[in-house]
């Protein structure tokens, strides 16, 4: 039995998993992670290998921790350069965000028989296509709600800075609902526009931390809610390089 250990690490939080084969065996979401705690990880259930992406520039510190721990050469440090299941056909590949590159293709590998809208909402939105022919086709970042909401904040002059979870009523009847729905509808609307200039049968795939809820206020068109989806991705990439 060999186990893989994947690392996502975001703008705010970084998660760990450990996989048997296809199945999630121990994860665990936290701020970092340091040298004591991947020594507990490797001694606790001994990964064979080990797939990062990772949205900080120049992340040297993870990374040397990492090699030390289980060799430079079990170590993938995904990138668009990386052996991949789909096919990338964005302009400049060497700029596309290694943790879209694994959404992509944990979304291709829980739907390879038509095309994907992914949408990750976190502190940034991002909203990807993989097309049926399992090629990525390109997409687009915008802010996230917390993002959206701080910049009304700091550039205008009234605007309180409120929290992100409350009502969303479709309008605001004071000034904490009318900025929270012009943000989370504002997404909602998002999503709904590039759904509707896709192909038809395009399955619409969200992640990220606002994904259930975002979700649910799309009904009743439908969205696939997969958590983990940048974790799946890495371990599929993973699996298809030690298959190849």
């Amino acid at each position: 039995m060999q186990h893989y250990l994947t690392i996502d690490r975001g703008n705010t939080a970084l998660k760990a998993v450990v996989w048997d084969g296809e199945t999630v065996i121990w994860q665990e979401t936290v701020s970092n992670v340091s040298r004591t705690h991947l020594t507990e990880i490797k001694k606790n259930y001994n990964p064979v290998k080990v797939a990062l992406c990772t949205v900080v520039a120049n992340d040297y510190t993870l990374i040397g921790y990492l090699h030390q721990l289980f060799g430079e050469k079990n170590v993938l440090i995904l990138s668009a350069s990386t052996p991949l299941p789909i096919k990338i056909l964005y302009s400049t590949p060497e700029t596309l965000g290694s943790d879209r590159i694994a959404a992509a293709v944990g979304a291709w590998g829980v739907n390879p028989d038509s095309s994907s809208l992914i949408v990750d909402i976190g502190t940034a939105v991002t909203y990807d296509y993989v097309n049926k022919e399992g090629e990525f086709v390109g997409g687009n970042i915008a802010p996230g709600i917390g993002l959206r909401l701080k910049a009304l904040n700091r550039f205008t002059g009234k605007l309180p800075m409120i929290d992100s979870r409350g009502e969303t009523p479709l309008l605001g009847v004071s000034t904490e609902t009318a900025m929270r729905s012009g943000v989370v509808n504002g997404i909602k609307a998002e999503i709904l526009f590039y759904l509707s200039q896709l192909p038809s049968d395009t399955r619409l795939i969200i992640t990220g931390g606002w994904g259930a809820d975002i979700a649910r206020m799309l009904e009743p068109v439908k969205a696939t809610v997969i958590p983990g989806l940048v974790s799946s991705g890495l371990n599929r990439i993973l699996l298809y390089n030690e298959n190849k």
